[in-house]
């Protein structure tokens, strides 16, 4: 069984909409319509209005009848759509070239092995407090490991108010055929002033797919156990909780 949000439809089809006449149009506000900046917005609607789920072809039929609210709804969505889009060209991401002219992420037939999500807390391993303000890195094979697209950072500098939380995206390794089973060995290096360097190593069983993944979804994650650091010259040595 599949869940699906029918309202993320219609959110994506009118961001689409609204973001094309734009670029077509004069654009006398110099609003940007990157693909980026289509995304963002998107995210802003869909933060911001109600999920109607569907399970099948009668609730997709009903959700078509229902004219009225979804006029509606539509109106809503619409007011969201420039609510937002202004409000993310005001505050457009520093890591995204935001050419419009940039093609589609289009899918391609390579059969790959999907790395998932890589997910996990950071704790200071004297006061059990999260961790910032330190550089974190994924290796694998003695190489920094290139992430999906440019909203997953690697180095990754780790703030405050992700009390501790990290991620990382890897992009997807070839692999011979579907259905075949691999494990890769990545190695987690965190770096800060205040306390001895921390190593992590460990693998990621993966199966092979017909072609890469090409959106998030937290159903495609591993989280690895909570890793603690401390200060130089500390009785204990850096390990993770489960060690």
């Amino acid at each position: 069984m599949e869940l699906h949000n029918s309202i993320k439809d219609l959110v994506i089809s009118k961001v689409t909409d609204i973001f094309d006449i734009i670029e077509k149009g004069e654009n006398p506000d110099k609003f940007c319509t990157c693909s980026q900046c289509r995304l963002d917005t998107a995210c802003y609607v869909l933060n911001r209005t109600p999920p109607f789920y569907i399970v099948s072809s009668r609730g997709a039929v009903r959700a078509q009848i229902e004219n009225i609210e979804r006029q509606q709804k539509e109106a809503d969505i619409i007011a969201l759509v420039y609510e937002g889009l202004k409000r993310v060209n005001h505050n457009r991401r520093q890591n995204f070239t935001h050419d419009s002219s940039e093609a589609a992420n289009i899918p391609s037939d390579e059969t790959v092995y999907n790395i998932p999500t890589i997910t996990g807390r950071l704790f200071d391993g004297g006061n059990f407090a999260p961790v910032s303000g330190v550089k974190m890195e994924l290796y694998y094979n003695g190489a920094l490991v290139a992430m999906k697209d440019c909203n997953w950072h690697n180095p990754l500098h780790l703030v405050s108010h992700t009390e501790g939380n990290y991620s990382f995206w890897p992009i997807s390794i070839p692999a011979e055929r579907a259905g075949e089973y691999a494990s890769f060995e990545y190695t987690l290096k965190v770096e800060g002033q205040e306390y001895e360097t921390l190593t992590h190593v460990f693998k990621i069983p993966v199966i092979g797919e017909t072609q890469p993944a090409q959106s998030f979804t937290m159903g495609r994650t591993f989280k690895l156990p909570d890793l603690f650091m401390f200060a130089p010259g500390g009785d204990e040595q850096n390990r993770s909780l489960d060690e």
